[in-house]
């Protein structure tokens, strides 16, 4: 998968989405190439890490992230994710796929906008599994996740949509 643009809440489902797609087709191992990704939201690395756990957890596969930059690079080692993900920092890993992808690559052109409380219900989860991660992201995303319960708890049309 190749990420265009910002990686952010805001298209944080759709990459959820298919990325649940190609495993429940019978992937084992994914490649996330950030490349054209200039920064990520923590809502984003949590839906990576959740991902990423998802395919140790389930059939020991892994996932690969290729071509981060400075910036994101320090966000997957600030949060503990370069132990979970293969983080490839010399730009060798997967020498042929990525020279398939680069010919072969299409974006996917899907921006369809999920509902507020599958919205709402995927940033909290993604929050929780950063959290979950160590007792520094724990503290650092504890408001955040209080937020999005309030959030949750407090609006009506939330809770029964």
């Amino acid at each position: 998968m190749r990420v265009e643009g910002r990686g952010t809440f805001q298209n944080s489902v759709q990459v959820k989405k298919a990325l649940q797609a190609v495993v429940a087709n019978g992937t084992h191992d994914l490649v996330v190439d950030l490349e054209r990704c200039p920064m990520m939201d923590s809502t984003f690395l949590g839906t990576l890490t959740g991902a990423a756990l998802h395919l140790r957890e389930k059939n020991g596969g892994s996932l690969s992230v290729l071509n981060a930059n400075a910036r994101n690079l320090q966000l997957l080692s600030d949060l503990g994710l370069d132990h979970i993900m293969s983080v490839d920092t010399q730009g060798n890993a997967w020498p042929e796929e990525r020279e398939l992808a680069c010919a072969q690559l299409a974006t996917c052109g899907e921006k369809g906008a999920s509902c507020k409380l599958e919205h709402t219900q995927h940033v909290l989860q993604a929050h929780q599994t950063l959290a979950d991660m160590s007792n520094i992201n724990e503290g650092r995303f504890r408001d955040v996740i209080y937020f999005l319960e309030k959030e949750l708890e407090e609006q009506p049309e939330l809770a029964t949509s």
